[in-house]
């Protein structure tokens, strides 16, 4: 119907409708206008019968709610769709692990691809309930490119973008010691996630490199209200902390307000903070967060490349991609 009114061929009209496919713009642009007319869209479940793509990439997330989650799956969806995919989101429990029947559920989607952001759902669980999709995973390896115990003991097919947290810790932990820093808190996140095990190994060994002291620990689980409370709770009591590392921005923030409003210090003049992530709100006048970068622009490009490179070639090893951190200097420490 489509091709007979704008006369081409069956084949234009199916690439006209993937923004990937080869088309000249007015070409594809005239087809469309006339399907739209025509009130036409491409069967997709059809399409799939015969292209073995369905388009469809499942997203696990533990939370969607949190500034650094909601603002990457909102760059990362958009990312897809102006590649012509569409995401199915899937969250885990508290636990971060996932129901078999949500994962039996997923398998009759016949995901082209999934990214999988919270590691407790392991590369061979997720291998039982997959056809052919390969999972891409966040890694946070050691300098020495030893990869965390749950992927390094994997027998599963999996890609990853391995994050190298070490460049922005130790230029942040400089920063601090510069201006005068010498007692460091870690102000950790949730300790069962990997991005907090490891955050927080490359920063004690950083500190024993510099000459300092092992930090103090101050319990957290990448929430403002618990950030909060334990800041308070560490200070009340007496301590001799001027310097506080937290796992992620919004601890920080939480850490900032108690140092603030409750204890009546002053960052970065008594206390500095620095966070981890620069999410959209550490820029915001009334924290001015210096902070740990994690570029979300080209985490998310490097995401997308993993999964057209793996759709181009199912059956390659294990892919991987590394990106790096880095210092952003706001108003916290000095």
């Amino acid at each position: 119907m489509v091709a007979e009114a704008a006369n081409v061929s069956r084949a234009a009209v199916s690439r006209a409708f993937n923004p990937n496919a080869s088309l000249k713009p007015e070409k594809r642009q005239r087809i469309l206008k006339i399907a739209q007319e025509l009130n036409y869209t491409p069967d997709m479940a059809a399409r799939a019968l015969v292209t073995r793509r369905s388009h469809l990439v499942g997203v696990i997330v533990p939370a969607v709610c949190s500034p650094w989650e909601s603002q990457e799956i909102d760059a990362l969806t958009t990312a897809l769709q102006d590649k012509g995919f569409a995401t199915l989101l899937f969250k885990t429990r508290a636990d971060r692990a996932m129901d078999t029947r949500l994962l039996t559920y997923m398998k009759g989607f016949n995901l082209d691809s999934i990214v999988a952001f919270a590691e407790n759902v392991r590369p061979d669980t997720l291998a039982r309930y997959l056809d052919r999709a390969v999972p891409i995973y966040l890694s946070y390896p050691r300098e020495d490119g030893e990869l965390p115990p749950p992927f390094r003991e994997s027998k599963a097919h999996f890609d990853r973008v391995e994050v190298l947290q070490r460049d922005g810790i130790e230029k942040a932990v400089a920063l601090v010691q510069g201006y005068g820093g010498k007692r460091f808190a870690y102000l950790a996140g949730d300790t069962n996630t990997l991005a907090n095990a490891e955050r927080s190994q490359t920063f004690v060994e950083i500190l024993q490199s510099r000459g300092l002291c092992e930090p103090v620990i101050i319990p957290g689980d990448f929430t403002y209200e618990t950030a909060f409370a334990a800041t308070i709770d560490l200070f009340r009591y007496g301590s001799d902390v001027d310097a506080i590392f937290a796992a992620n921005d919004v601890s920080a923030f939480g850490a900032i307000d108690a140092l603030r409003h409750e204890l009546g210090l002053r960052v970065p003049e008594d206390v500095k903070v620095v966070g981890f992530d620069d999410i959209d709100q550490s820029a915001w006048r009334s924290y001015n967060l210096t902070t740990v970068k994690v570029d979300l622009s080209e985490r998310v490009a490097t995401i997308i490349r993993l999964i057209l490179r793996r759709l181009d070639d199912p059956a390659a090893p294990a892919m991987s991609e590394t990106i790096r951190t880095r210092l952003v200097v706001r108003g916290t420490v000095g």
